[in-house]
């Protein structure tokens, strides 16, 4: 299975950046990692809606380009289905069984997600109805897909 992470934006912290070096060195035993990330577009404080739609769709199109037709794609969002982690194992383990060999993560900058973007979503993921930064959401987003591997595997992955 090939699995990518499409993100807005840079990983500052070296912290964040560690924790996403080990997840992805981990996820290596179990599929093909790729993590792109695109340029971010700077939000003005108070913002218009127009000029936050604006910022999405230019988002939108750096991330659209990465999306191939063969993809099953899973984008983050506030308001999507919230998995336990043995029911997103079982949903990469389905997709894996039915053929699918491409999953691509999609987290949106700051704003969110342009609506090309969630046009093209498969399946709408929540973590939660919290928002999280969207550097830590990788870190989140990667570990889960760690334990969906160790699940799928049956191996422990409760520690």
């Amino acid at each position: 299975m090939k699995v990518t992470l499409i993100t807005v934006g840079k990983i500052k912290e070296k912290y964040l950046k560690d924790a996403i070096a080990e997840y992805s060195k981990r996820l290596g035993r179990y599929c093909k990692l790729d993590i792109i990330e695109v340029a971010d577009e700077k939000t003005p404080d108070q913002a218009s809606e127009a000029v936050e739609e604006s910022i999405r769709a230019k988002e939108g199109e750096r991330i659209m380009r990465h999306i191939r037709e063969d993809m099953y794609v899973v984008t983050l969002e506030i308001a999507g289905s919230m998995l336990s982690s043995e029911e997103l194992a079982d949903k990469i383990d389905a997709l894996g069984l039915s053929g699918r060999s491409s999953i691509a993560f999609v987290i949106g900058g700051s704003i969110g997600l342009g609506r090309e973007v969630l046009k093209r979503s498969d399946f709408a993921l929540s973590f939660s109805k919290m928002t999280f930064p969207h550097q830590l959401m990788r870190v989140i987003l990667l570990e889960q897909v760690y334990r969906s591997y160790r699940i799928i595997n049956g191996e422990p992955y409760h520690k």
